[in-house]
């Protein structure tokens, strides 16, 4: 899940949840559309909207739209689209294909990756040609794992590792339950567990009502520009 920033600073934006090897869970996914506000320094740049939709035969489409509205974000017509469709496999979700696009009034960037799970190989092209290595079992990318972090804190779980297909390898992103706070975000007030990731040394902190939400109801972030995302709605059909 990619944030909205100035144009400088977008090649290192992932909603940084870009996050037991597959989650699991018990239970298919439940459709959902959820929005957030964007800030940076505490003023509103941009807003955010996520999307998960069942497409049939245990497959998924769950996508990402983000737009700049406010400061450099708007001047520049900042947007940015990523979509990822993905199998549901023995209650975990595993990738199948991931697209980026990103826009601004001056330059395009865009990713491609493909899983081909029966050749257990990975393809990643940006629009030079595609870098390929092997799959491994439970392969996410960078947009989902917000949500299979959600879905493995649902679980219980109190340290999580995710393997995300990233540019020219898999990424075991790892994260840990660090306490809960009380949260006050435009969707309301929670007693949200905070979480960590460990793996980096950039400041990232993610609060999630797991057994309410499966994506976290605000997100804070050192990489990309110091920016914070907060829940403004969920809904489900």
């Amino acid at each position: 899940m990619t944030i909205l920033t100035s144009p400088r600073k977008l090649a290192g934006l992932a909603l940084a949840l870009s996050t037991t090897a597959a989650f699991a869970a018990p239970s298919s996914p439940t459709p959902f559309t959820a929005t957030y506000q964007v800030l940076q320094g505490g003023e509103m740049i941009g807003e955010a909207t996520l999307h998960l939709a069942s497409t049939g035969d245990n497959r998924w489409e769950y996508s990402n739209q983000s737009q700049g509205t406010a400061g450099l974000a708007a001047a520049f017509g900042l947007s940015s689209n990523e979509t990822t469709r993905f199998r549901w496999n023995q209650g975990a979700a595993e990738t199948e294909s991931y697209d980026y696009r990103m826009n601004t009034g001056l330059k395009k960037k865009q990713r491609h990756t493909k899983i081909d799970w029966s050749a257990h190989q990975v393809s990643v092209d940006e629009g030079k040609g595609p870098t390929v290595y092997a799959s491994v079992p439970g392969l996410i990318d960078r947009n989902l794992a917000p949500f299979a972090l959600g879905l493995a804190l649902r679980d219980g779980k109190q340290t999580v590792t995710l393997p995300v297909a990233v540019r020219s390898n898999v990424e075991n992103q790892q994260f840990k339950v660090a306490g809960k706070d009380n949260v006050q975000v435009p969707a309301g007030r929670f007693e949200a567990v905070r979480i960590e990731r460990t793996d980096s040394d950039k400041s990232f902190n993610a609060w999630y009502v797991p057994q309410k939400y499966p994506v976290p109801v605000k997100l804070s972030q050192s990489e990309g520009g110091n920016l914070v995302l907060q829940l403004v709605s969920y809904r489900q059909p």
